[in-house]
């Protein structure tokens, strides 16, 4: 049977059929929510994202997460046409125009535009970058956290810095799009994804840690998207005693784990519970991962608060 379960199940919110999206600059409904078919992002995956959690009516970690798209920005040489105090209006304009302050997500696009013809040059899009923010009402499912995600090993990699580096926050994301697919055909909920070396690395949408013996273990770092929230339970956990490593470890270790999580701006800290057909330490979430869902809680609350 189909898995019905992922890491961003939320719970239904009505509210989000009328929501306003900020478009170029336009503050719009949903329904009239709408970019070029010559838009780059739409012919190519030619873009930048970021997801970011609106909490006590503040973006958590918005300096964090400016700085990482303006570097990707550099990287693919693409004008984001707005400063950064910009950009922090138009996320607080398209919160004012829902009236929404608190379990919220919201989901910051940048394109390169659209195309005066439908070819991959860059220098094809002439007219400046296409800017849209979603807004939603979001908050991460109860369910999915008490049942914890299940993960199936795939034979898709994270690849190559020479390929396309996956630190990149990038709108190309068919790799892990074809992951999930693979481990949602086998039954599972997400995709557990090796690097070119066979260790473990991360999954097609988090990042992937787990917990042995007391210690918290996630990959290096090398062939993953560096999360901001997989930096900030690395950094809970040296400032709270709790000995974590940044290293290279194998399926063996994992299938052995005393518990397993994900971490992402959507759901946190979630829960994984099955690999592979194998249940992880008790099948469910254990005391390291539920301690760090508290101190991460807690430190969104600090950062939202000042």
């Amino acid at each position: 049977m189909a898995s019905t379960t992922s890491t961003h199940d939320a719970d239904d919110d009505p509210r989000n059929e009328t929501l306003i999206v900020y478009v170029n600059g336009a503050l719009v409904p949903k329904a009239d929510a709408k970019v070029s078919v010559y838009d780059a992002g739409f012919m190519l995956g030619d873009g930048v994202w970021e997801g970011l959690r609106l909490h006590n009516g503040r973006f958590a970690f918005l300096a964090e997460h400016l700085n990482r798209l303006f570097q990707a920005a550099k990287a693919i040489d693409l004008d984001i046409g707005l400063t950064r105090a910009e950009l922090e209006a138009a996320l607080g304009a398209t919160a004012a125009a829902n009236a929404i302050t608190d379990d919220a997500h919201a989901r910051l696009m940048v394109t390169r535009g659209p195309k005066a013809r439908p070819f991959q040059d860059p220098r094809l899009s002439r007219e400046g970058s296409t800017v849209v923010i979603i807004l939603e009402h979001s908050r991460p499912s109860g369910a999915a956290f008490a049942r914890g995600i299940h993960l199936f090993t795939v034979p898709i990699v994270r690849g190559l810095p020479i390929t396309q580096d996956p630190k990149l926050n990038s709108h190309s994301k068919l790799n892990c799009i074809l992951a999930g697919i693979h481990a949602q055909k086998a039954g599972a909920d997400e995709a557990l994804m090796l690097d070119p070396h066979g260790f473990v690395n991360t999954t097609n949408s988090c990042n992937f840690f787990i917990v042995r013996r007391g210690e918290v273990w996630t990959s290096t770092g090398d062939y993953c998207m560096n999360g901001i929230t997989r930096r900030k339970v690395i950094e809970l956990c040296r400032a709270n005693a709790i000995p974590v490593f940044e290293r290279n470890f194998s399926l063996v270790e994992t299938y052995d784990a005393d518990e397993a999580f994900l971490t992402g701006t959507f759901g946190a800290q979630t829960p994984v519970t099955q690999i592979d057909g194998r249940v992880i330490g008790a099948g469910e979430a254990g005391p390291v991962t539920r301690r760090l869902r508290e101190l991460y809680r807690a430190l969104v609350d600090e950062d939202t608060r000042r």
